[in-house]
This record gives structure tokens, sequence and C-alpha cells, in this order.
């Protein structure tokens, strides 16, 4: 699959607390994956939902945060995960709650995940 790198948002899968947390320190927290790896997991729109169902399932309070990719290109890069055959967005940086334009809640469904409404 082919990502316009330079203008194409990027996506960030978050529980609610983590948001929440968010909001008082300023930064998305990482994960243990994010520290082992060194950079932070993100995904494009359309690898969002098969994500939040391979990693996420059963989590309630999910969310997923639109990331506009113009505000830290720098610090972005496309790399191939081997298990899934494509390549996903890393962010080599911290992520602050301002680079976040919106959040959006997944609802869980007998089918997996959806996109439903934004906060």
């Amino acid at each position: 699959m082919v990502h316009n790198q330079a203008t194409a948002p990027v996506f960030r899968l978050a529980t609610l607390d983590e948001w929440n947390s968010a909001q008082v320190n300023g930064l998305v927290p990482e994960r243990e994956i994010d520290t082992r790896d060194g950079y932070m997991h993100l995904s494009t729109r359309d690898q969002a939902l098969e994500t939040a169902n391979i990693h996420f399932k059963g989590v309630k309070d999910l969310l997923l945060l639109e990331i506009p990719a113009a505000p830290i290109a720098k610090f972005l890069k496309y790399e191939l995960a081997p298990k899934r055959g494509d390549a996903f967005p890393h962010l080599y940086s911290s992520l602050r709650v301002t680079d976040v334009e919106r959040a959006v809640r997944l609802i869980e469904t007998g089918n997996g995940f959806e996109f439903g409404e934004p906060l």
C-alpha cells in the first residue's frame, strides 16, 4: 500500500486512561513495546482497525488519536513490519498532546473494532 507520507495523518491507538494521563502531563504515554523498539508504534488509517483487532481485543474505551503528519515528519519513518507485510509509521520522538488533532472512539462489535464518534 502506498501512503502519501507528507500529508496523510497517522494514528495512535490509546486507551481513555492513557489519553486522560496525556492531558495531564502533555505527552501520550509510551508502552513497553515502544520503549523496547526505540520508537512509538503508529498506524495509517487503513491499518488502525486491524491493529486494534490484533493487539487490543477486549480493551474497553479504546481511542484512535489522529495526528497530522507534517508537524512530526522529521521524526516519522515508514518501516516494514514483516509479520504484517506492510510499512507502518514509527515515531522517533515523544508524541505531545498538541500533536494530536482529535481523538475518535473505537467501538468493539462482534466483528471487531469500528470507528465511532470523536470525543
